[in-house]
């Protein structure tokens, strides 16, 4: 079954970054704001990038290949487990739960604090970063829902 795995954000706020790891806060369910990303999210309504995901598999590989990958160590927010969101093309839709939907903006590439944080090149995670994703459709999301891909 295609389901959330993980679900992490960076509270708003006065929130010091720490130089060695992307401060991210566990959640069991959140709020999607249209438009947005996580509500309260301090990153949220970007436009190139409301969400950023990953595949639940493809973190375990870069843990074998020596990255950190715990929940939001890679910079992800959300985790999908059996569904290589790698693959997923600009545009391609699916739905979390019983009301949210999310489009791909674009694939992932790794940001500036990436090689600081992970002590690795960005350049070998290419083509395994995931994606960036907007919000469709709002909603609340929760670890375990169900994802259904509804474009490909």
């Amino acid at each position: 079954m295609v389901s959330v795995m993980s679900i992490v954000y960076k509270p708003k706020g006065n929130v010091p970054d720490p130089e060695s790891q992307y401060f991210r806060v566990s959640l069991d369910s959140a709020n999607l704001l249209e438009g947005y990303g996580i509500e309260g999210d301090r990153k949220g309504g970007n436009p190139k990038r409301n969400l950023n995901i990953m595949s639940f598999e493809t973190l375990e590989e870069l843990r074998v290949d020596g990255f950190r990958t715990q929940p939001g160590e890679m910079g992800e927010q959300l985790v999908i487990k059996e569904l290589d969101v790698d693959k997923l093309k600009k545009g391609d839709r699916f739905q979390i739960g019983e009301q949210a939907c999310i489009e791909v903006v674009s694939h992932r590439t790794g940001c500036d604090h990436f090689e600081r944080i992970q002590g690795k090149s960005p350049r070998l995670t290419e083509g395994r970063m995931g994606v960036m994703a907007k919000v469709i459709s709002a909603g609340e999301i929760k670890v375990g829902d169900e994802v259904h891909l509804l474009t490909q």
